[in-house]
Parts: structure tokens; sequence; C-alpha cells
């Protein structure tokens, strides 16, 4: 695993370029101050000009999803509930258990209130998209329906190029939100939880994973229909096995994301602190993330619903980021806050990614240096009052006998360091350079843990104890399989787009490939792959929802002349 090892030669140098050219595109793309304005900016414009419909429509969209205003012979390869079970199967994943913590983790408490706002506004971003992506859906060579954005940049836009150039970001897409960080995350919970090698995890679900999706659309609506509302309940019934043992920091909890919300999250712990726009962008990536409002992902498997009406299969997208968002990551966001885990530094093994060696002996008791490192921390390079050290460092039994440093891991001060190679205390000199342990040693100490592990230890601090981790390994399983699936039809369905029929056999085989080898890939790269690749989709999904405003209110107040229904509001 490369998970924890530190080594000199090609490895780490290729690594650092990797990391320094993802990083680089995500500051174009996803962490770019410009993103979270343009995905809020989008879902605020068209909640206003449709006059709020996550509010005037969420009840009509439980009746639309009990079949209320179904049609017999209506064309499609799925029923309302199933189309909505697929969609959420890919949204309610590692987004929901490690993408909340991994907020909170970057933001504070006020991560997770902008994560809510981007799944209100984001309901009315799915009801667009989903709408538009419906009505302009098609049959492909197989007989099986075929929609998404992609169908309406090239029909309505005729912008064939955007429309490949989202097909294309789809598939990649596909990997770096469905296939890799799912693998990495249940692989990394399962090892975590039940000691079982990641190699092996992530052989068996590849293996489950190709049964699932080599049967198609059938057999994947059939799992979706089944798995994802068992899953929800399990889940949330264990998040309240710790929400009600910390019954008395649940106010504080919600306090603390309310008042941060505009003026960002103060040190508090181990953690260092987060300025307004970074809990913002951090809150704002992670709920796209979560919920892909806005992504353009989700009207690929609405598309394949049964029904003529496009704005009724638009309705039920309203009620995914809620379901999503709203209920299953707020409860995440709970459990992880009125625990307190989030401030406490925890036993863990280091990831060379997350490990900067700097210059200095620091301490987070020290305000002058709290204050140094959270500048260091937020990226102000201009102001960055610390330098990365270069020299060595000397070990003796696996403990540092030198003292010119300190040892930043998962933007906190390590302590209680440990250095080993093959399990044996290390003994030597390490050698470091520009912030980068070059000398082959893993390194084990406490400092602040994200993602997975953070909330699986939140799930520890409660009625259940221990075992209560175990709740969210299976939950991890169900909710990050299941994503998989779902992103194996949204890839298919791209690659039919570009294609053809012909091309969805070796995607599959590829794509089932990528889920076993990212089980044993690093965490951090896998989220930052995802990110951008999030962002790659995004930005022509809202161009093109944007573009047909005015059609969609033309086809909502349509829709209410057909149905009449008395909550109408004209």
């Amino acid at each position: 695993m490369v998970s924890g090892l530190f080594c000199a030669g090609s490895g780490p140098i290729t690594l650092e370029i990797i990391k320094d050219l993802l990083n680089l595109l995500d500051g174009y793309l996803g962490a770019a101050t410009y993103f979270p304005f343009a995905l809020l900016g989008t879902g605020l414009f068209l909640t206003i000009y449709l006059r709020f419909p996550q509010i005037r429509f969420f009840s009509h969209a439980w009746r639309v999803l009990m079949g209320k205003y179904d049609k017999p012979g209506a064309e499609g390869d799925a029923t309302h509930f199933q189309a909505l079970s697929t969609a959420i199967s890919g949204t309610v994943g590692t987004g929901n258990i490690g993408g909340v913590a991994l907020a909170i983790y970057l933001g504070g408490p006020a991560a997770l209130f902008w994560m809510w706002m981007t799944a209100f506004l984001g309901m009315t971003s799915k009801f667009v998209e989903v709408s538009l992506s419906h009505k302009y859906r098609e049959k492909d060579a197989d007989g099986h329906i075929s929609g998404g954005p992609m169908y309406v940049m090239e029909k309505r836009l005729n912008m064939k190029w955007l429309a490949v150039f989202f097909a294309l970001a789809t598939v990649v897409s596909s990997f770096g939100t469905g296939s890799l960080p799912q693998s990495n995350s249940i692989a990394n919970g399962v090892e975590a939880s039940f000691g079982v090698p990641v190699w092996l995890t992530g052989g068996v679900l590849a293996l489950l994973l190709a049964f699932v999706i080599i049967g198609g659309i059938s057999r994947i609506i059939k799992v979706a229909e089944k798995i994802v509302p068992l899953m929800a309940v399990f889940y949330l019934l264990g998040a309240l096995t710790v929400i009600l043992y910390n019954f008395d920091q649940i106010i504080p909890s919600f306090i603390a994301v309310f008042r941060d919300a505009f003026t960002g999250s103060a040190a508090s712990g181990g953690f260092l602190g987060a300025s307004f726009a970074y809990a913002f962008n951090r809150g704002v990536n992670r709920g796209l993330f979560s919920n892909e409002a806005g992504q353009g992902s989700a009207p690929i498997a609405h598309a394949a619903a049964k029904t003529d009406e496009p704005v009724a299969e638009g309705m039920i997208a309203i009620l995914e980021p809620f379901i999503d968002t709203i209920i299953i990551c707020s409860v995440t966001g709970l459990v992880i806050l009125a625990s307190g885990v989030w401030t406490e530094k925890i036993h863990t093994d280091f990831q060379q990614f997350d490990t900067e060696v700097i210059a200095g002996v620091y301490h987070e008791t020290n305000p002058e240096q709290r204050q140094a490192l959270y500048q260091h921390l937020s990226f102000t390079q201009s102001s960055d009052p610390i330098k990365p050290y270069s020299g060595q460092i000397e070990v003796v039994n696996g403990k540092a006998v030198s003292d010119r440093f300190t040892i930043i891991h998962n933007r906190s001060v390590a302590e209680d360091v440990e250095y080993s190679v093959a399990g044996e205390p290390f003994t030597g000199q390490l050698m470091v350079n520009d912030g980068a342990i070059k000398t082959e040693v893993k390194l084990h100490g406490k400092s602040l843990i994200h993602s997975v592990d953070l909330t699986m230890e939140a799930f520890s601090r409660g009625y259940l104890g221990d075992y209560g981790r175990y709740v969210v390994s299976i939950g991890l399983v169900l909710f990050a399989f299941t994503t998989a699936v779902a992103w194996s039809y949204y890839g298919d369905r791209a690659m039919t787009y570009l294609f053809g029929t012909a091309s969805v056999l070796p995607y599959r085989v590829i794509y089932v490939s990528g889920f076993f080898i990212a089980a044993v890939a690093d965490t951090s790269l896998i989220w930052l792959m995802s990110a951008i690749s999030i962002a790659l989709m995004t930005l022509p999904n809202l161009l093109t929802m944007l573009w047909l405003h005015k059609e969609m209110k033309q086809d909502v107040d349509q829709y209410w002349q057909q149905v009449k229904a008395p909550e109408a509001e004209n």
C-alpha cells in the first residue's frame, strides 16, 4: 500500500509531480474561487426564476413518486421509484460518509452549513437538469433509453462539441467519482474494521460489480431499488445511537454550524481554524460531490424513467438532494460534531500526501505559532511565515532525537511520532528535502484524521462503542458499492453516445479493473481526482441550464395545465 510509506527514488518524485499537477488543475476548476459561486449562483437564479420549486412542488413530488399520475404504456426502462433509487444510489456513497467528514476536517462546522445551501439550491438544479434531459432522450441501437445533458447540448443547443466534451468528462468522472474513490474507501474501511487486506476486498467486490453491471440497466435498477432503502435506514439508525448518546452536544453543534457560516471556524483542539472562504469552498465542493446537483449525472438515470412528462420526472429529482444531503449528510455531520472527534488527535498511520516537515518547533497551544500555522495551511503563500525543512533528522529506536523541525500531518501538529521500517523501530538518519521525507520509512503518531477514518471514530463514541465502527464499515460497503454500480451506468450511456453500443463492454471491463486497482491507491489523490472530474462535468451543464431557463419555465407552466393538480400555483 502507498499509504504511510516515505521513500527515496522515482516513486515519491512521481507522486509529487502528480500531486502538483492535480492541485494546479483543481485550482482552475473545483477549488477555484469562481466555482462555488457558479454552482450556487445558477441554483439561486433558477430558484428565484422558477419561484422556489423545491418548496412549492415538494409535496407534489412525493405524489408523483407514489405513482398517482402514472399513465399506462409510457415509454422507458424503469419506474419512478427505480429511477430515483438508481440516482440516489449514485449520490449516496462515500460523500455521505467520508465526504462530510472531509468537509468538516477542512472547513470546520461552517462547511456543513454550505453543504446544506448547496443541497437546497441543488433541489432546483436537479429539477431543471432532469426535466431537460428527459425531454431530449432517445433510444440506442439496442432499444434502451439514453439520455443526459449531452443529448440536450446536441439536439437543443446544436453544440455537438460541447456534448462530446460533457460525455468525455462523464466517462472520466465515472472513474473519478464512481469507481476509484468508492473502491478505495471501501477497502480501507473494511481493513480498519475487520483486518481484511485491501487487495482481497477490492478483488471480491470487483467480481460482484462485474456481475451486476454486465446485466445492464435491468439488473442495475433491481439492485438499486432493493438495497438503497435498506442501507439508508440501517445507517440512520446507527447514527442515532451516537447522536442520542451525545444529546447535550446537539444544540451546541447546530449553533456552531450557523455561528461560523459567514465568519469561518476558529481553532479548537488540534483543529487550527478555517477561513470563511475555505469553509465555503470546501462545503460547496463536498456538497456537490455528495448530491451531484448541477453535475449532470442524475439526469442520465432519470432519462430511463417510464413517463411521457419530462417535468414529472424532474419533480422526482427534487427529492434527491433532500434525502442525500439534508437528511443523510446532516446526520453524519451531527455525529462528527456532537462527538467532538473532529478536533481530537488520534493515533494513525501517516500518508505521504498529507505530511510535511517544516523548519522550527511549533505548538498549537502558542497563539502566535498557531496563527502562523493557520496562515501556512490557508495557502497564503505571500505572507507565509513558515518554511519547509531541509536536512537530516536523527532517529534512535523509532524516536527523533533532533528538534529543529515540526511534522505537520492532516493539517495539524503531529505528536508522539514513531518511525519504523518493516514493522521495526528505525535507527539512523532521515533525509528531508523541501519538507518531504526521502528516506524509506513509515510514520505513525497522533494527528487529526479525516474522511472515512474520522466518521468511524465518531461512530465509536456512542451507545455501541467500538461496534459503531461496524455500522460505518457495512454502510460504507453498501453506499459505495451501489454508487459504483450507478456510475457504471452513467459511464456506459456516455460511451454509447460517443462510440455506440459496441463500446460498452470494453468500458465495463476497464471500469471493473479500475475499481480493483483503486483499492490499494492513495486516498487523498483519489479525492482530488474526483473533485477535478466533477468540475469538468458541472461547468458545461450549468451553462446548458442557464441557456434554457425560459424553455424550462414554459415546460413547467404547460405541465401544470395538463395535470391540473390542486397544488398547482399559477
